[in-house]
């Protein structure tokens, strides 16, 4: 049973000094307190950067790659009526199908998902660039410029231009910084798009699709997906593609959280019937980086809480020796009618008001030294540049995240109190007595 006694002998004891104790118990009682807030300390750090750095990955990527892209659907196959409509009326196979996915990709646009804050008509393609000085592939994404300059990071992150001068019929085209350094182009400069899945028949042979486009703008998101995208105005697409009725073009849905495409995906699957294998995530392109960088989050954490518990269990080594130590004093206190449980108890708790000190100096320094910490590495001259604006490391700190970082920490010193408070519990009062 527990008694408040229990709770007032432990805290005089975390609370006392070394006159109380002898010099070694006192050390190790100490060391393991500071062990748990350098621990904690650290861990708040590490996971406040590591969080900051995988939303700047977040932003600067899922920014440019589709959240979730429907190529095609077989909802009409499966509504009778509709079928039996169109089979009256005398269509070719191919305008059947064109009639058939245009309906289909309008009707999915018009379904209310949570999750999706914007849908807009969408086409990609593989193509090579060449400008006067240098060649280079990039993929280029036929787009609806008023959705993206509301939706999208892009448009926020222009150097120059805007995506309003996407006008339909001009075949201007936006690029990257890192694309413009390497082809050497600048804004009002023509570059020549090649495209090979769109082929014509020449006296020559067959020869890819080509147009010369004119370059209105240049965006920095500084990821890797810089030199790798040309936006052009989704029309202008598909005349290149030599599909001028846009009969391919696809559906692209913007997420409010990217993360959470899962949701979105089975909503569609079970709501609207959309076959998972005509939808494509940015998952199936970015989705290894993003493992690879909650991976070293996860063991870095890890590898951080195993000091903390390694701190904790040094708790251990001064309980047993306080044990050994107070045999006597555990003993009067039985004759005196305290219960081997209450006894557990005082030693439980002990472990706990020193969990509760290395924590709460652990969660302190870690939150200040987390929220100073681009000043502290411009002082001591190693300054990383690595948010988006430059100006230092991304920090992001989760409050959840930390709160539950310390109740673990304070876990870890009870489960280490736990068989130092059992031995106590066992000692005998008239052997401990007769030892004195």
């Amino acid at each position: 049973m527990f008694y408040p006694l229990s709770a007032f002998i432990a805290y005089r004891y975390a609370k006392s000094n070394k006159a109380t104790q002898t010099s070694f118990v006192s050390f190790i009682n100490r060391f393991s307190v500071a062990g748990i807030a350098l621990g904690l300390m650290a861990l708040i750090i590490v996971v406040s950067v590591m969080n900051g750095l995988e939303g700047q990955l977040k932003q600067r990527i899922l920014g440019i790659v589709p959240h979730i892209e429907i190529t095609m659907t077989p909802i009409i196959s499966e509504n009778p009526s509709r079928t039996s409509n169109e089979n009256e009326v005398t269509e070719t196979p191919t305008q059947t199908a064109e009639k058939t996915q245009a309906v289909t990709l309008i009707e999915i646009s018009e379904t209310p998902i949570e999750g999706v804050v914007a849908t807009m008509a969408y086409r990609e393609a593989e193509a090579v660039v060449q400008s006067r000085s240098d060649l280079r592939g990039v993929q280029v994404h036929g787009v609806q410029p008023e959705v993206m300059i509301e939706h999208t990071l892009v448009a926020n992150h222009m150097e120059q231009g805007r995506f309003s001068d996407l006008t339909e019929g001009s075949f201007a085209a936006i690029i990257g910084r890192s694309l413009a350094i390497k082809l050497e182009a600048r804004v009002g400069d023509r570059l020549r798009v090649m495209v090979a899945g769109a082929s014509v028949y020449t006296p020559f042979g067959r020869m890819p699709s080509q147009r010369l486009v004119t370059v209105v703008g240049v965006f920095d998101m500084g990821s890797q997906m810089d030199d790798k995208v040309m936006y052009m105005n989704l029309k202008d697409v598909n005349r290149l593609m030599r599909d001028p009725k846009g009969s391919e073009q696809s559906l692209r849905l913007f997420l409010d959280d990217a993360f959470n495409y899962q949701a979105v995906v089975s909503a569609l699957t079970d709501r609207v019937g959309v076959s998972v294998n005509n939808m494509k995530t940015w998952r199936e392109r970015q989705g290894p980086l993003f493992d690879a960088v909650k991976m070293e989050k996860n063991m870095m954490t890890l590898m951080l809480l195993l000091i903390i518990a390694v701190a904790a269990f040094n708790i251990v080594s001064a309980l047993v020796m306080v044990v050994t130590e107070k045999q006597g004093d555990i003993a009067v206190l039985q004759t005196q009618g305290m219960l081997p449980s209450s006894v557990m108890w005082i030693f439980v708790l002990n472990g706990l008001f020193n969990g509760i000190k290395g924590a709460g100096i652990g969660l302190v320094l870690g939150v200040v030294i987390t929220l100073q910490l681009n000043n502290i590495l411009d002082l001591i001259g190693s300054p990383l540049a690595l948010a988006a604006d430059g100006r230092g490391l991304p920090i992001e700190m989760d409050v959840v995240q930390i709160a539950g970082i310390a109740l673990l920490s304070l876990l870890l010193c009870v489960l280490a109190s736990v068989y130092p408070a059992r031995k106590a519990m066992k000692i005998a009062p008239s052997q401990a007595l007769q030892n004195e």
